[in-house]
């Protein structure tokens, strides 16, 4: 059984899905309904950059999810392969709004849309300089809690952000925090290290994010996915539209579970991984979840050609 996943944050990269771009009028169609509903040109950053521009979360996140659904179209229509056997779709946070546009739960233009502005949101929540993340490697998620339940109350929020792989977790919250989780991490040699981010995501300063997303969300028609999406909040085969609505306003402060997501979709008959989008970032972390399992990258002819191999 097989499952298709979708990158999130951090997968992005200038000039991604270039090649595509070139020699498919599919892709350009996209890329250009993206500009449309954005009423600027995302495409031009995505293909051209500036990177400083490519980073910033309000465009990121329009782009990561523009690129995957490019792959994901022309793989199932400019191809016409039958990916058989697909039991669920799953992506890392703003992964999952792609996992919803392409099992046909979310329009791609709305989502295109809501990308926007959570990232806008996400980014305005947090004062610039106030928050910080923190990636911690080779430990395990209840030590890592420990360290954090000996952090001073009032050097603010830290929290897990990210259960991403055994042994790599990413911390949240309030720079001092941060900072002095950093200093216990170093004084007990455990490696860690500092994330080049503008904003303390999925972490409980999200909150005034949650609550304008949930106004806009809230606008915007969602239907039942055509196949069981996997939750960041709950790591739990979803498919009700409406309940799929109100995670997707928790996740924004909530820990996007994907260690859990990817060892409940193994232990329910998944062997094969397919990751359709920029970079290679979640193959590897199936891969570090659970090294019998096949992955597989697409985001390239080549690797679209060789997808059933």
């Amino acid at each position: 059984m097989k499952t298709l996943i979708f990158p999130g944050q951090g997968s992005q990269s200038v000039g991604m899905g270039k090649e595509l771009y070139k020699n498919f009028d599919l892709v350009k169609k996209i890329f250009r309904e993206s500009d449309d509903r954005l009423k600027y040109p995302i495409s031009k950053i995505i293909l051209e950059g500036p990177e400083s521009d490519l980073k910033l979360t309000k465009n990121t996140q329009p782009a990561i999810l523009t690129v995957s659904y490019s792959i994901f179209k022309l793989v199932t229509e400019e191809f016409n392969i039958q990916i058989k056997d697909i039991k669920y779709f799953a992506g890392h946070s703003l992964g999952e709004y792609t996992a919803l546009v392409s099992s046909k739960s979310l329009n791609f233009s709305d989502a295109v849309f809501l990308l926007h502005e959570r990232g806008k949101y996400m980014q305005e929540a947090v004062p610039t300089g106030k928050g910080a993340m923190l990636a911690v490697m080779g430990q395990k998620i209840n030590d890592i809690q420990n360290f954090i339940d000996q952090i001073s109350k009032d050097k603010g929020v830290c929290e897990i952000a990210n259960d991403n792989s055994e042994g790599q977790t990413i911390l949240s919250g309030d720079k001092e925090a941060i900072d002095e989780i950093n200093k216990i991490l170093k004084a007990n040699k455990k490696k860690s290290i500092f994330l080049p981010v503008s904003a303390p995501f999925h972490c409980s300063l999200m909150q005034p994010a949650a609550k304008k997303m949930e106004e806009t969300i809230n606008q915007i028609n969602f239907k039942n996915p055509s196949i069981d999406l996997i939750s960041n909040v709950t790591a739990l085969p979803i498919r009700d539209s409406s309940e799929i609505k109100k995670l997707l306003v928790k996740q924004i402060y909530s820990k996007v579970r994907w260690r859990e997501s990817v060892l409940f979709m193994i232990k329910n008959g998944i062997n094969e991984f397919i990751e359709l989008g920029p970079g290679k970032v979640l193959s590897g972390l199936v891969k570090r979840i659970n090294d019998k399992v096949s992955t597989k990258s697409i985001n390239s002819i080549e690797d679209i050609k060789n997808l059933n191999d």
